[in-house]
């Protein structure tokens, strides 16, 4: 059974992985040394962290478990018109299973209870933006590298 909880200082390791695992493609290009490649995804994750926590002090920063299992993150914050999901990030061997629809879906459920709508930002090179389609998210802005995205009930 797929469920969330709030991360805790002891996840860090945890979710160091996770981040690490969305950046392996890019950072086998550079061919980097391990320690090389570890102190940079040291820094992006640090700078990361300090980036979704500092611009979404009220965000909800979870752990995604399969029964008890720790396999991703999902990071969404409500806003007074929207959730914006932060970050959702799942470990390769969970990937195109389901879960991150699953996930998306509750958030798309509690938003058109609440009246709100749902935006998120993908890279443009990220594959998921074939489940954000699917999952009826549109085009509403260009961010750079980005695509920012609004689902609306």
């Amino acid at each position: 059974m797929l469920s969330l909880r709030p991360s805790q200082p002891q996840d860090e390791a945890f979710l160091r992985i996770v981040y690490a695992s969305t950046r392996a493609g890019e950072i086998s290009l550079f061919g980097w040394h391990s320690s090389q490649a570890e102190i940079f995804l040291r820094m992006q994750f640090d700078a990361q962290d300090r980036h979704f926590r500092g611009h979404y002090p009220h965000g909800r920063f979870d752990i995604v478990e399969l029964d008890g299992t720790p396999i991703g993150r999902f990071y969404v914050a409500q806003q007074p018109e929207a959730f914006h999901v932060i970050d959702i990030a799942l470990l390769p061997p969970w990937q195109g299973q389901g879960y991150g629809a699953e996930l998306l879906r509750g958030v798309q459920r509690q938003a058109a209870r609440d009246g709100l709508h749902v935006s998120l930002h993908v890279d443009r090179s990220n594959p998921a933006q074939r489940l954000y389609d699917r999952l009826g998210f549109q085009d509403a802005g260009d961010a750079g590298l980005y695509r920012l995205l609004e689902w609306r009930p």
